[in-house]
């Protein structure tokens, strides 16, 4: 949507139908639920780390599209594939074990991240070494 809106496109082409859901996890959150774990965690057993709340593609393609200020159409292709059609992690033994919880909401997580992409464009596109 970035590069779309930038360079005036009219519409941009989606894959699938947009029903699949996803779960999205803040980066500050998935540290501080690391740092618990490291530190307070006993145990081999796995915990999984996520934020208990599922967004379809279809609303993550618009949030993403409205906050970067994108006003052309979204065209979804439903020839193609929607991919897995849900991925979410039961966050109950953080919950239980680590006494953790996702804190940041999706969208500000969304808009903190195009953020930091938009002011570190340069960095993030160079191909890894």
């Amino acid at each position: 949507c970035v590069e779309a809106k930038e360079s005036g496109a009219d519409s941009i082409e989606v894959w699938g139908t947009g029903t699949a859901s996803r779960e999205y996890l803040y980066v500050d959150d998935a540290a501080d639920a690391i740092v618990l774990a490291a530190g307070d965690h006993v145990g081999t057993d796995p915990i999984n780390i996520g934020n208990d709340h599922e967004v379809t593609i279809r609303e993550t393609v618009e949030t993403i599209a409205k906050t970067v200020g994108f006003e052309g159409k979204l065209v979804w292709d439903a020839s193609k594939p929607d991919g897995q059609p849900r991925r979410r992690v039961s966050v109950e033994r953080a919950e239980t074990i680590l006494g953790w919880r996702a804190r940041m909401p999706f969208e500000q997580g969304l808009r903190n991240t195009l953020d930091w992409y938009l002011a570190n464009r340069a960095e993030a596109d160079r191909a890894p070494s």
